[in-house]
């Protein structure tokens, strides 16, 4: 890859020394916590590490902004995820109460389905999840959401597609 000759690059360790202070403000301001915070900002300076390719200098925090707020956003996914599980835990019989290790299991498998399925429009996650998770079948799922029953095989279809080809194709 060759560089533009006009362009001037940060090194990393300048652009942490530079702006580390001001990105972890911002994301404090974001998440409301200043040890969350923190574990942002190191996220985000990581990412850059990992990236190897130089940091324009002509708009250094706008890049560091990008990378942070999908980082935020992946936090507040989990965070979400995590408070529903443990609102259904809380629904349990104290006996039924899994370990810490198994918890910890469902919640990264959660995590991963979010995952999966990040991408699909929301009335095509919705019908998807009350299919497969809410027990509904098509005809339920299309009077739960007022569509037509052929509606909601479609959307249970795309999602399917959509999960295989994250799952099992390569990237393009």
């Amino acid at each position: 890859m060759s560089l533009p000759e006009s362009d001037s690059f940060i090194p990393l360790e300048v652009l942490y020394g530079t702006h580390h202070g001001w990105l972890q403000n911002w994301l404090r301001r974001s998440v409301g916590c200043s040890h969350q915070a923190a574990d942002l900002a190191q996220d985000t300076f990581m990412r850059l590490l990992v990236r190897d390719q130089p940091v324009n200098e002509r708009a250094p925090r706008a890049l560091l902004a990008r990378i942070a707020r999908g980082l935020v956003i992946d936090y507040w996914r989990r965070d979400a995820l995590e408070r529903a599980y443990l609102e259904a835990l809380a629904q349990q019989p104290e006996l039924s109460h899994p370990s810490p290790e198994v918890r910890h299991e469902a919640l990264q498998c959660l995590e991963r389905i979010a995952q999966l399925l990040d991408g699909l429009k929301p009335a095509v996650r919705e019908a998807f999840l009350l299919y497969q998770l809410g027990g509904l079948n098509h005809a339920q799922v299309a009077r739960k959401l007022g569509v037509s029953t052929r509606t909601v095989e479609r959307h249970v279809a795309r999602a399917l597609l959509h999960c295989y080809r994250v799952c099992f194709e390569a990237p393009q």
